[in-house]
This record gives C-alpha cells, structure tokens and sequence, in this order.
C-alpha cells in the first residue's frame, strides 16, 4: 500500500509539472491600437455596398501555438471611431438613430472556445454590440509567424471574419420615411485584422 501511495504520488507530481509546462506556454499579445482596426460592408438601397472601419481597438489575446484550446481572447473596439469616409454618414452612425455611441461607445468580444475547423479556426464568443449580447463564430485565420517589431518585443498577426444580422443587435433604422430601415441590408460582414505584441 505505501509503494502504491507513493506510485500515486509521483505520477501526481507528474502530471501537476506537466500541466504547469503546458499553461506556460500561454503568452499575452496586447492589441497593437495603431496597426489594428475592425472593417465591415453593408449593402446599401440594394445597389451598392458601403464600407466602413473602426480604427479604435484594444484588448489581450493570450496565445499558446502548441494548445490551441488554452488560448483566448478579450477585445474592445471603440464605436465613436466609425469612419465610412462621408463625415455626414458618421455621424448619422453615431447617432441615437443607430449605434447611439452616447449611450454604447464600445463593442465588445469576449472568446469562449477556439478550434480547429479544416484549414481554419472556429473563434466563438460572446459579442455586446448595442447593449445586446450573442454568442458568435469568427472564421480565424492561422496566425502569422512571429516577427520582431520597432518596439523590440515579438508581434503576430490574426484575422477573423464573420457575418452578422444587424436586426439581433437591435440595430434598426426608423428613419424619416416609410421602410427606411429596409433601404439598409440585413447582413453585415466584418473583417478584424490584429497586430498584437507579446508583453
């Protein structure tokens, strides 16, 4: 009994050791605020389609190349920042009308699970955009290899893309007319493209 209780112990110690070694592969990346922003296109009066940036984003991705599933990742992009290239626009955007920045100046995404889906990855998590909350599904690219930046420290780069129905945000137009909300499309697609820095 006493050389199994030791057994026991040891392969505890084992385990407790390689559990350590593995979360300590798990490395905090700061979103680089001057090399990231969050893009997205909406169609307009079904004719065209209108691009636009969020160029304020901040947050943590902590990232372990060698445990996909221990990494994770908390961003915030600041919505006072909308930039669709017509002034007037913007500030239609900001107002009550739409995003209501007064009142929800940030979005926020807060990843539960990451995984492996073909030659991507599945980034789920929970998005607050408009004082609404939902669970959503970034397609995410491979990360890119690690570069050296200005600043010394290790830098990588992730892209992630997703399709999101503007309606489940409560993001709906009343507008000065009759169906002005359907002169604006449904779905928006957003692009996010990050360079965090290892700190």
């Amino acid at each position: 009994m006493k050389m199994f209780g030791l057994a026991g112990w040891a392969a505890a110690m084992t385990l407790a050791v390689g559990a350590g070694s593995v979360s300590a592969q798990v490395k905090d990346y700061k979103i680089e605020g001057s090399h990231s922003e969050a893009n997205f296109g909406i169609q307009h009066m079904g004719i065209s389609t209108v691009h636009g940036s969020f160029h304020t984003v901040t947050g943590i991705v902590k990232f372990d190349p060698n445990n996909l599933a221990a990494s994770s990742v908390e961003a915030t992009i600041g919505v006072d920042g909308v930039d669709t290239g017509n002034a007037t626009r913007d500030e239609h955007l900001k107002s009550a009308n739409f995003f209501d920045v007064a009142k929800f100046p940030t979005f926020t995404f807060k990843s539960t699970s990451v995984k492996a889906v073909g030659d991507h990855y599945a980034l789920t998590g929970d998005l607050t955009m408009h004082g609404v909350t939902k669970s959503v599904v970034l397609n995410l690219e491979a990360p890119s290899k690690e570069q050296i930046g200005m600043d010394k420290r290790p830098h990588r780069g992730f892209t992630a893309t997703t399709t999101l129905n503007r309606n489940d945000f409560g993001l709906v137009w009343t507008g000065p007319f009759a169906g002005a909300n359907a002169a604006i499309g449904d779905t928006i697609k957003i692009e996010i493209d990050i360079d965090a820095a290892q700190q």
